[in-house]
């Protein structure tokens, strides 16, 4: 970036899967990133390649709490996303959500800089409208299992809001869908990395309720140019904002293709469906379309591929 000064980004969950991934992406274009996160579910190894940047800083710091730094982006993705590490300790969830997100507006304030909210497709719960569109409100058990996740994402969304309409924040918030890659963590939790561990090792590949509940899965490098894109769109554009793969799979459709690809003697075997699971998960993609253009552009087999030979070299 010669001629011109380094933007400096905060990246909050930063050491996380989409985190280091979105730092990384930073980096290549230039930018100084200042990573912030505090580790608990998130691997310190995710960012061993990003030390090698001059301008990378990490800092272990849990976004519940304020922090003071000069910056000129903030991209809010703190939060633990699946429901294994969230369900573990759920009011820190709730606190990492709601409070991240009021001590990193009022940092947003101090600097005078735009801020992006990384929400979620669980802010739809359990919908009843498919395929998702920004417009739908959603159908969420307040009080349910998920709820420390999704309504403390819904609740920073309102903050965001309110703090573009009442204190003039220039704000961004996006709402991601099922993301998948290489650098996932194998413990995850959610369906692709259950899978793919599981057909590798020779394990039955678990399957809840009968199979027929459908989600859809975005290649992480097509999820972070868009993440990147709407960040850079003019001020009037707040959102929200649908990014994911507008393609839904069973899980069975799932389940089979993951067998086939790692050429595996798994079989599937079925459990009960974990309340307020939802039956059905898909984004409508278009305003995102309209706004920046994109839409992914990675096919699930190769994207599955990729993400294959990462967790193969993983195992063994």
């Amino acid at each position: 970036m010669s001629g011109t000064a380094r933007k400096k980004i905060l990246v909050t969950g930063g050491a996380g899967f989409l985190g280091s991934n979105l730092c990384r992406k930073l980096l290549q274009a230039g930018s100084e990133v200042i990573c912030v996160d505090n580790l608990y579910i998130s691997r310190k190894e995710n960012l061993n390649e990003l030390q090698h940047f001059d301008h990378f800083e990490f800092i272990h710091h849990d976004v519940s709490e304020p922090i003071d730094l000069k910056v000129d982006e903030i991209y809010n993705l703190a939060c633990p996303a699946s429901p294994r590490h969230y369900q573990r300790d759920p009011i820190q969830t709730l606190k990492t959500s709601v409070l991240g997100a009021i001590n990193l507006l009022n940092l947003a304030k101090k600097n005078q800089c735009k801020i992006l909210q990384a929400s979620t497709s669980e802010v739809y719960g359990d919908p009843l409208v498919h395929p998702q569109t920004e417009s739908y409100w959603g159908h969420v058990n307040p009080i349910g299992k998920r709820a420390c996740y999704d309504e403390g994402k819904r609740c920073a969304e309102t903050f965001m809001m309110e703090y573009h309409l009442q204190e003039a924040i220039e704000i961004k918030i996006i709402r991601i869908f099922n993301t998948y890659g290489p650098g996932m963590d194998m413990q995850d939790g959610r369906v692709i990395s259950n899978f793919i561990v599981q057909a590798l090792t020779g394990k039955p590949l678990t399957v809840y309720g009968n199979g027929e509940q459908t989600r859809s899965f975005c290649y992480v490098d097509d999820l972070i140019d868009a993440i990147i894109r709407v960040m850079n769109t003019d001020k009037t554009i707040i959102g929200p904002v649908n990014l994911g793969n507008p393609n839904p799979y069973t899980m069975n459709e799932l389940a089979e293709k993951i067998i086939r690809m790692t050429d595996s003697k798994s079989v599937i075997v079925h459990e009960a469906l974990p309340p307020d699971d939802p039956t059905r998960r898909c984004p409508d993609i278009t305003t995102v379309k309209n706004m920046v253009g994109w839409s992914p552009t990675t096919a699930l087999e190769e994207g599955l591929e990729k993400t294959i030979d990462y967790f193969r070299t993983c195992l063994f």
